[in-house]
């Protein structure tokens, strides 16, 4: 079977020099920031830890901005990663208690959402 690694996700953003500032705020990485014409600019970031990155989307998708809900990243701790967020004046929600995990939610300027999922701890089950 071939090999596919996810890589690269837009998020559909209204004004990609606002986005951009919120991102870094959240701790992303500033990977490329290209113009490509004069419609068109590649703005690819990087959450801290990940091989995937995110794409500023103003007109590379028919996606409206603000439309991309519960992007997900995994975390180890769901309280540092809050604390973390509200220590960069980003608006993040309380941790969020599930059988399948601890979540922290937050929105990009557009309403672009996401969760990070603290996983459960596995107790001894087999595969």
């Amino acid at each position: 079977m071939v090999q596919m690694r996810l890589e690269l996700i837009p998020i559909p953003v209204s004004d990609i020099d606002t986005a951009k500032d919120f991102y870094v705020r959240a701790g992303f990485n500033a990977d490329h920031d290209i113009p490509v014409s004069d419609d068109l600019r590649f703005v690819q970031l990087t959450p801290p830890g990940s091989a995937c990155s995110i794409v500023l989307d103003v007109n590379m998708t028919e996606m409206n901005a603000g439309s991309r809900r519960e992007t997900q990243c995994v975390i180890d701790n769901a309280e540092a990663a809050r604390d973390d967020l509200r220590e960069r004046g980003i608006d993040v929600s309380d941790v969020d208690e599930q059988p399948w995990g601890r979540f922290v939610h937050f929105s990009d300027p557009d309403g672009n959402t996401w969760a990070l999922q603290q996983a459960p701890e596995q107790t001894g089950q087999s595969a």
